[in-house]
């Protein structure tokens, strides 16, 4: 099976562009049994700093937070 990679530079200062990529692995792909995997390039390495996670809030997708949780249960890769 092919495996899909999602690469992101957005970071906290667009809430919803950066909760996308976590959204769509976490609730798409993986779902769908595709092997799936988050690369934070750029500005979206700030993302997995405590702090941030807590207040990237974006509009139309569950809280960072809690799609990192759901990352954490379905076992998807985040590399930085």
């Amino acid at each position: 099976m092919a495996g899909l990679l999602i690469v992101t530079a957005t970071g906290p200062e667009d809430p919803t562009r950066a909760s996308v990529p976590f959204h769509i692995a976490v609730n798409g792909a993986g779902p769908s049994g595709t092997e799936v995997g988050v690369a934070l390039a750029g500005d979206a390495a700030e993302l997995i700093k405590p702090d941030v996670i807590a207040n990237v809030l974006g509009l139309g997708v569950p809280p960072l937070r809690e799609l990192l949780d759901k990352c954490i249960d379905q076992n998807v890769p985040v590399y930085v």
